[in-house]
């Protein structure tokens, strides 16, 4: 059995949103598989944006920021749901990893110019959420800012293998295509994948 935290990228609480869904079908096709679970929603969280290098390096770091990298740090998968905005992740969520994966938890200097990644042993799961066809994303896009994300933050800290899930096109989705996602996602959490 795994213990999985699925992080909920979507700056609005309303569950009304696919995100919301698609987490919810996760956890859930977990739990029944005896997976444990803790779920972070970034929406409901009180942090500051960092602005300066001091901040990154030595700032303090707001209770519901601990909290979050106590729950990664338990972990031994993360599951990243979120919408792609304007070709990346909502900025809330990218203030959110900012704050999250900072030196000394997600990486550390090590000997000369090289640095120790933090958080080995841990897989991921990328599900984003998008208004073109997924295709276009991966393809003509080339997933651009995603590629950004695993290598840059993800990668860097140590997190591998990380896998990535499209649902392309939701705003046209009719409900028995939602309702097909929902199984893919139940099923994927299933298998702690």
């Amino acid at each position: 059995m795994r213990r999985i935290a699925i992080i909920l990228g979507h700056p609005d609480p309303d569950p009304a949103h696919l995100c919301h869904a698609l987490a919810g079908a996760y956890a859930a096709g977990a739990r029944r598989a005896g997976h444990e679970v803790r779920r972070i929603d970034i929406a409901g969280l009180t942090f500051p944006w960092i602005k300066h290098k001091e901040d990154f390096e030595n700032g303090t770091r707001p209770p519901d920021i601990l909290k979050a990298q106590a729950d990664i740090l338990w972990a031994g998968h993360l599951v990243l749901v979120y919408p792609l905005w304007q070709g990346t992740m909502p900025a809330l969520l990218k203030a959110f990893i900012e704050q999250v994966f900072r030196y000394d938890f997600a990486f550390a200097p090590g000997a000369g110019d090289r640095y120790r990644k933090l958080l080995t042993g841990r897989s991921a799961r990328i599900v984003i959420t998008m208004g073109m066809p997924a295709m276009a994303y991966r393809f003509y896009f080339l997933a651009h800012s995603l590629r950004s994300l695993e290598r840059n933050v993800l990668g860097f800290a140590g997190i591998k293998p990380i896998r990535e899930t499209f649902f392309g096109t939701v705003e046209t989705a009719d409900a028995r295509t939602r309702e097909k996602w929902l199984k893919r996602m139940d099923a994927l959490g299933h298998r702690g994948r």
